[in-house]
């Protein structure tokens, strides 16, 4: 065990659970759009676009719906933000779900996540989540920062300082895993280990480099 290490942080979707970039890749594929449209839809203005304004809490999925829809339209082909949305949610990793449990039994652990607000809050699809796969994973978690509630998204390096101090450590404690290189960066540059989520496997693996433990 890495004894210089006091927290583990991650990113949730395209870590937990399968990428999203599989399904904006078929949603393409299916639509015939250009490869990775979707993706640069998103790399245009990535401060303020649609997609930055959602997940920081500063339109509503309404808006969202209708923004995104426009900011395609500039790169030539329609697309409806609501259509997107619908393909965010993956297929749970088990391996990478135990390598968490694992590393709770030793060291802090916390969530990074770039998200929105639920489409609605009821009794009926609180309870959904309540027995959903992602909720019981998300339980394990000490602290969950998220960019729709904090009004801060990753890159920004503001929303890894929130975890930080929730977790009373600092940066050069952690480890941060993300599947997105541009989330790794600024917690790279602030001292973090940085692993890249490709392959899970592989990055179990460069886990255990970094903290000393066995996964199975």
């Amino acid at each position: 065990m890495n004894s210089a290490l006091k927290a583990i942080l991650w990113d949730f979707g395209g870590v937990f659970t399968t990428s999203p970039f599989e399904a904006f890749a078929q949603f393409e594929r299916d639509r015939g759009l250009p490869d990775d449209f979707i993706r640069s839809v998103n790399s245009r203005n990535i401060e303020a676009n649609a997609w930055a304004q959602l997940e920081s809490n500063k339109i509503t999925r309404d808006e969202f719906d209708e923004l995104f829809r426009l900011e395609s339209e500039e790169l030539g082909h329609s697309v409806r933000g609501s259509d997107v949305l619908s393909l965010l949610v993956g297929d749970v990793r088990p391996r990478m779900v135990s390598t968490l449990a694992e590393c709770k039994k030793h060291y802090r652990v916390g969530c990074i996540t770039n998200n929105m607000k639920p489409a609605a809050e009821n009794q009926v699809t609180a309870s959904l989540a309540q027995n959903s796969p992602t909720h019981k994973i998300l339980e394990m978690f000490e602290t969950i920062v998220e960019s729709s509630v904090e009004g801060v998204r990753k890159p920004d390096p503001q929303i890894y300082k929130i975890a930080c101090h929730r977790l009373n450590c600092v940066p050069e404690e952690c480890v941060f895993l993300d599947d997105l290189g541009i989330n790794l960066k600024p917690a790279r540059a602030m001292g973090m280990i940085t692993i890249k989520v490709v392959d899970p496997d592989v990055a179990i693996q460069e886990l255990s480099v970094a903290t000393g433990l066995s996964f199975p």
